[in-house]
């Protein structure tokens, strides 16, 4: 089956150019530090970070197109049986750390990976999807996530969203906290459904489905007022964003086993974070910050929320 890693590559680079004109444009101030460096065996990175802005604190949209003689261990340990190979992989993955504590983070990452060997056929799939990190739970803005999360989903099956969701719920899950990073959204990897054509499909509907997802939400927070104790618990909060990525993300730890550039790989690192002792304790009863934990960190149906409100 004939793998299109170029039409890979040339998708991720444009939606790299969409996304950071449109997050320039809600920002109005701030803009991306637009990097190309080459790469090893004939790869290439495009990193870009806004740093600053009124709008947006922190973002980086980052494009890689990496190639090596073996595959890191990060991307073997659930396919031991291609350890050794060498590989190509092409990425984009973003990361938005807005100001106002009543605007989400976001993440989103989408790769193609392609590990071949002489004398063995080539071994290729698709992984990534997006989330959304709240500080402060906002039903109307979690619905409208999901909602743009399962239409992703929906040329692909009835049953693909439910599935990636759960993959969600269970990947961004902070087992040292017993905690979920956020509301989730699309997580998926190892993905080969249907061929090349219809696996790059999924992709493509998942990246182009994320401005529609997220600037909506933005926009409508980002003017949101706010006090200096609801901005302390942004941070504090953002210490378990710091500390999933630190422990257990996998993009993380492939880009630093293949020798990636570390300033670009921990780009994703909020600008500002708080580590407060016991801070849970100091939570009022019945409070939005309680019940961001007990009550939006939870998995929840969203959109069943949705058909029971209209």
């Amino acid at each position: 089956m004939q793998v299109d890693l170029s039409a890979v590559r040339s998708y991720l680079m444009s939606l790299q150019d969409e996304i950071c004109g449109a997050l320039e444009q809600v920002d109005g101030a701030a803009r991306f530090q637009r990097n190309e460096l080459p790469g090893e065996r004939g790869g290439m990175a495009r990193p870009r970070v806004l740093q600053g802005g009124p709008v947006i604190e922190k973002s980086a949209v980052n494009f890689s197109h990496t190639a090596g003689e073996s595959l890191p261990s990060a991307a073997t340990e659930r396919r031991p049986e291609l350890a050794g190979r060498e590989f190509e992989a092409a990425s984009l993955s973003l990361i938005v750390h807005p100001r106002n504590p009543h605007a989400p983070t976001t993440h989103m990452n989408l790769r193609l990976f392609l590990a071949t060997a002489t004398g063995k056929e080539p071994v290729w799939w698709f992984g990534g999807g997006f989330d959304l990190t709240p500080y402060y739970g906002y039903q109307e803005d979690s619905i409208h996530w999901h909602r743009e999360a399962r239409e992703a989903c929906a040329p692909f099956g009835e049953d693909l969203y439910p599935r990636l969701k759960k993959n969600c719920d269970e990947y961004f899950f902070l087992a040292h906290r017993q905690e979920a990073r956020g509301i989730g959204g699309l997580f998926f990897d190892d993905f080969q459904q249907g061929g090349f054509d219809h696996s790059f499909g999924l992709l493509k509907s998942v990246g182009d489905h994320f401005l529609p997802a997220y600037r909506t939400i933005l926009e409508r927070r980002k003017d949101h007022s706010f006090s200096e104790a609801e901005r302390n618990f942004q941070l504090y909060r953002r210490g378990r964003y710091a500390e999933f990525n630190l422990l257990y993300d996998r993009g993380t730890r492939f880009g630093l086993q293949a020798s990636g550039r570390t300033e670009s790989i921990l780009a994703s690192l909020p600008p500002v974070v708080h580590w407060n002792y016991e801070h849970e304790r100091q939570l009022k009863e019945g409070s939005r910050e309680q019940r961001l934990v007990e009550d939006f960190l939870l998995p929840r149906d969203w959109l069943a929320e949705e058909s029971r409100h209209s």
